[in-house]
């Protein structure tokens, strides 16, 4: 049932649902010990598929996150063998890492060594994969990788989007939300603003027509 914006102050909020949504928070982004202590704390029942493989997937996601992408890679065949099979863009992207954390190291080699043994065979598939190992191999031309206009490859932002889609893709893998209630909710109310923002700017519109004139209107609406 709709309700009228004027009495949404004096809706009360269900606790459980307050609870609920802060807790899909930290199971996913995997604060197993703050999960537990918040599921004593408030007396909730502890989700065991949830929490079952919440170790696994923070072991995993720690060692790409620290530089050691081939552990994680290994850990995640552990958790599901299929997982990266399935998935050759994710498969590139966390090789890509490691490519990076040995160009970082300034091992040059072993770093082009690499390239060629487990990146170029992408290629092969897809042409899309030789436009991204091109960029790759672009920071091999560089003493200081940060020099090259391809420097955004060895930041953090980019290993955290690698990393944030490999969780997804293991929640998914085990029939879990890939988006926590928290993010789902933000995304509700950024689209309910955009739509009342159109809507606040269309009536003024109308008022502005009504009142002046579709030529005053045009002035104020056109840039």
């Amino acid at each position: 049932m709709d309700v009228d914006p004027r009495h949404y102050e004096q809706i009360a909020i269900n606790e459980n649902d307050v609870n609920n949504i802060i807790l899909s928070y930290l199971i996913h982004n995997c604060y197993k010990e703050s999960s537990e202590s918040f599921i004593s704390c408030t007396g909730m029942k502890q989700p065991a598929d949830h929490l079952e493989n919440m170790e696994k997937r923070k072991r995993i996601f720690h060692h790409a996150l620290e530089g050691n992408v081939l552990k994680a890679i290994e850990l995640t065949g552990q958790l599901a063998q299929d997982i990266l099979e399935n998935n050759n863009d994710l498969l590139f992207d966390l090789l890509s890492l490691h490519f990076v954390d040995l160009v970082c190291s300034k091992k040059w080699t072993e770093a082009l060594e690499f390239a060629q043994t487990k990146l170029s065979p992408f290629s092969v598939k897809e042409q899309k994969y030789m436009d991204k190992i091109e960029g790759f191999m672009s920071l091999l031309a560089y003493e200081n990788p940060v020099e090259c206009p391809m420097f955004h490859l060895i930041g953090l932002d980019y290993r955290q989007q690698v990393v944030d889609s490999l969780n997804q893709t293991i929640l998914a893998h085990f029939n879990l939300p890939i988006h926590t209630a928290m993010e789902r909710l933000i995304q509700q109310t950024s689209v309910v603003r955009q739509c009342l923002s159109q809507e606040v700017r269309q009536l003024i519109i109308f008022l502005f027509q009504f009142v002046f004139g579709g030529s005053i209107c045009w002035l104020f609406f056109t840039e």
